[in-house]
């Protein structure tokens, strides 16, 4: 009968991913395996949440996330932790222990609740939890047995909001995203053209300055 392998994961780092042509975290996790069986490959899933439980937030953050769960009065029964993404990756064949990179995409649509979130932070740690399940794939009587990763293979990160700006930086300097109605785009294109204006950049800013003037 083949013994069962215990295996434990732990965050070691989540780093911007240099040189991928989409914003992309990389997620190092150091993973360790009981006794002397070798390790074929591990088909490894990770669900990876957000706790903004296991954090304080300054009063501009708090206005910034008023959003996501209200004002402060109401975080008691609105803030719980919520699904940031699902990722994969094929482990190599080990012994004992192993490293690999867990691919965290990115994205700056602030209809997305992570997304929203992490734009309102203004430093800190953002705290992350890691849930590991998968599959393993070990020596057994007719060359490999199967078995599943159990389920309560976890870990907690607390990443620097830095090092999520870093990222959005590097791929939207200086820029950020809106989704907007096509109606809306259609309409704000024909002002532009109207006014001659370069971008919808500075379309939108020259609707705002007449606003101003209005109230004024």
């Amino acid at each position: 009968m083949t013994e069962t392998t215990v295996v434990t994961f732990a965050v070691l780092e989540v780093a911007p991913e240099p040189y991928a042509v989409a914003p992309i975290l990389t997620a190092r996790i150091g993973i360790a395996a009981t006794g002397d069986t070798p390790i074929h490959a591990i088909a490894l899933r990770c669900q990876v949440r957000i706790d903004p439980l296991r954090r304080n937030y300054s009063d501009d953050e708090a206005s910034a996330l008023t959003d996501l769960f209200g004002t402060r009065d109401r975080w008691s029964s609105t803030q719980h932790t919520f699904l940031w993404q699902h990722t994969t990756a094929m482990v190599p064949g080990f012994e004992c222990t192993t490293q690999i990179g867990l691919p965290l995409t990115c994205t700056y649509d602030f209809e997305v609740s992570s997304a929203k979130y992490l734009h309102a932070l203004r430093d800190g740690a953002v705290p992350l939890q890691f849930l590991f399940s998968g599959t393993l794939f070990v020596p057994g009587t007719r060359g490999f047995s199967v078995q599943q990763v159990p389920w309560d293979r976890e870990d907690r990160y607390a990443m620097p909001i830095s090092v999520w700006r870093d990222l959005i930086a590097q791929h939207f300097p200086n820029t950020g995203w809106l989704r907007l109605n096509r109606d809306t785009v259609d309409t704000l294109a024909g002002y532009r053209s109207a006014q001659g204006l370069l971008s919808h950049d500075e379309a939108i800013m020259s609707l705002l300055a007449r606003a101003a003037e209005d109230v004024r």
